[in-house]
């Protein structure tokens, strides 16, 4: 999962993201180059286009929806199996990524493996939050000062055994 989040949970307002950062949407770029990209309808109505050097797969309710140059998914147990066909014989590495909005992060928590966040350090108003996580599930193992902000990577804690 890729998101920027600011000091409030906010990662978007009116379908847009709140703040401009040319550094962080180079790191999004960076981060999710040469993979499967799972955004939501409005996330990629708002981009505009399929992003260019990542197979892109829109999730949405709507079950008539078509969009040029990308794959339709309309669950998030289904977009993350069309992401494995599409990664099959694919060599390297086969990482599938989040980037939003929020309904989308919030379906695909449960089988997430890695969170890279970028923190913005601002608390603009918005109607789009990045959903909590139990931090005693995840751990940091990065954190990246930029100039604006900072990149942290979680990654799952997995317990054996108990509850």
């Amino acid at each position: 999962m890729v998101a920027a989040v600011a000091e409030n949970g906010v990662i978007g307002a009116d379908a847009d993201i709140p703040w401009k950062i040319s550094e962080d949407f180079q790191h999004f770029k960076a981060t999710t180059l040469g993979h499967v990209l799972i955004l939501g309808r409005t996330t990629h109505e708002g981009i505009g286009r399929p992003l260019p050097g990542r197979t892109t797969v829109v999730l949405t309710r709507d079950l008539d929806y078509v969009a040029e140059g990308v794959e339709v998914a309309h669950s998030i147990t289904e977009a993350l199996e069309l992401a494995d066909r599409l990664l099959e014989g694919r060599p390297g590495d086969r990482q599938v990524m989040i980037g939003g909005g929020a309904a989308v992060y919030a379906a695909a928590m449960p089988y997430a493996d890695e969170q890279v966040i970028s923190e913005i350090p601002l608390s603009p108003p918005g109607d789009t939050h990045y959903p909590e996580f139990a931090e005693k599930r995840w751990r940091e193992v990065r954190r990246e000062p930029r100039d604006g902000f900072t990149i942290v990577w979680w990654e799952r804690v997995f317990a054996c055994g108990g509850s």
